[in-house]
């Protein structure tokens, strides 16, 4: 099976690694094009339209988020069958993927258009950047197909063990980005619309690079009779996906509320936000991405009922975590103000910038083991665990900044972060030690009403 890699055989350490480089140069790239755009918007722009494009970041992970929780959720089943080498299950799951993503990304799109505008006043967002922002959304929700498009195909594929086309797909659309980008703002003049429209046409050449790889594979050559309805199969996905998408946005509802009360305190503080915002998913990225080979890993081994070969994986991911840990702190905690001067231009902004960045950078620790965590949990079929958490990720949060603001000001931001991980964090240690209690005979009772609540 060309282009597609068996997790459940072999060293472990060598086949994650072997997964996990290229599939962080992948999201190192789109990290870094998310940076230029920034960096773009903000030095080319203005630290205002700076503002309308970080003010849409927690909106755009609610919506876009939503999608790419479904995918991964979907993903998961994908992975669990190709591990359990019943390629015909595999070919359903698949192509009832395909017709759920459909359907949920139409009414996804008709949602974020129509109610763009009631959402941003509810955020509270400046008179002088909501028309910025507006025009960001709506062409960033009106092209919402072509990034569920390719959120789908790279998904499969890393489920099949491919983590490589993904990174030749992005290598072009980074560079289609930036180009476009540079092109729409500063020779058309396009403004933060051609931001926007520069990120969504990347994606549909990223999205058709993906699909064109998975119809040269022979275990993925569908026919009509793969698409014929299954009831059940639409509900395994669903399963699967629903608790990843929902808990994706409820961690977004949290995010809006944080915005909310940033975009109170006036402009400069948006700007701030926006640019701390940008760092911390940069930093973040390696540690994610090492929870994304962990999924897949999981998923496999645990539809081939290798349960001692997770174990195993986590160990190689924890560390990888520990890594980025290492340098993300360093930076963070004594280079603030040098790194917010890279997008930011006002001294202001930068001030606040500098009391976030240090604070997160010595408890980034706790989101880099979630993030790895928690995919092990999601990979071994529990997808209600996560979603419990997001719900404490949300009510950190909130309670945070609604709670800390008056008394520390924008540091309040930083807490809630870190509440937020920290709890996330707890939620999903204890219930992977609780599931795996069951691989060693122990607990046996709480497992199994733990995976009746989470089906």
């Amino acid at each position: 099976m060309k282009n597609t890699t068996d997790l459940t055989k072999g060293d472990p350490k060598k086949l994650i690694l072997g997964f996990f480089f290229p599939l962080l140069m992948t999201n190192t790239l789109q990290q870094l094009y998310s940076f230029a755009d920034t960096a773009i918007v903000g030095k080319g722009l203005g630290d205002n339209s700076l503002a309308a494009v970080g003010n849409m970041s927690s909106l755009c992970f609610l919506i876009i988020g939503f999608s790419m929780g479904l995918s991964n959720g979907f993903s998961i089943l994908i992975a669990q069958s190709f591990g359990e080498k019943d390629h015909a299950k595999l070919r359903r799951a698949v192509a009832h993927s395909i017709t759920l993503a459909i359907g949920i990304t139409v009414l996804l799109t008709l949602f974020s258009m129509s109610q763009l505008r009631n959402i941003l006043v509810l955020m509270q967002t400046g008179g002088e950047i909501i028309d910025e922002s507006l025009l960001y959304g709506h062409i960033l929700f009106g092209g919402l197909f072509a990034t569920v498009s390719y959120n789908m195909c790279s998904g499969v594929l890393r489920a099949l063990g491919d983590s490589r086309t993904p990174l030749k797909a992005i290598i072009i659309s980074s560079l289609m980005n930036i180009a476009l980008n540079l092109l729409f703002i500063f020779v058309f003049r396009w403004g933060v619309g051609g931001a926007a429209a520069s990120t969504i046409i990347s994606q549909v050449f990223s999205g058709l690079f993906c699909f064109n790889k998975l119809r040269q594979l022979d275990i993925l050559k569908l026919t009509r009779e793969d698409f014929n309805p299954d009831g059940k199969m639409y509900a395994v996905l669903l399963e699967n996906g629903m608790p990843m998408a929902l808990m994706n946005s409820i961690t977004a509802v949290g995010c809006m509320v944080v915005q909310y009360f940033v975009n109170g305190m006036g402009v400069a503080f948006t700007s701030a936000y926006s640019a701390c915002s940008r760092y911390l998913n940069m930093f973040m990225q390696p540690a994610a991405t090492a929870g994304a080979a962990m999924s897949s890993y999981t998923s496999q081994n645990y539809g081939a009922k290798r349960f001692d070969r997770i174990k195993d994986g986590l160990k190689v991911c924890l560390g990888i975590s520990a890594v980025t840990y290492a340098v993300s702190a360093v930076l963070m905690i004594f280079f603030p103000k040098q790194l917010a001067g890279l997008i930011l231009n006002g001294s202001e902004q930068i001030d606040h910038a500098a009391q976030f960045l240090p604070l997160c950078g010595i408890m980034i620790f706790a989101v880099d083991m979630l993030f790895v965590i928690r995919n092990a949990v999601q990979g071994m079929g529990f997808p209600f665990v996560p979603m419990l958490s997001g719900i404490a990720e949300m009510g950190l949060r909130i309670g945070a900044i609604i709670f800390l603001t008056e008394s520390i000001g924008f540091r309040a931001t930083a807490v809630a972060e870190i509440l937020a991980w920290s709890g996330a964090l707890m939620i999903n240690a204890v219930a992977y030690f609780v599931i795996f209690a069951r691989e060693t005979g122990t607990r046996k009772s709480i497992v199994s009403r733990l995976k009746r609540i989470s089906v």
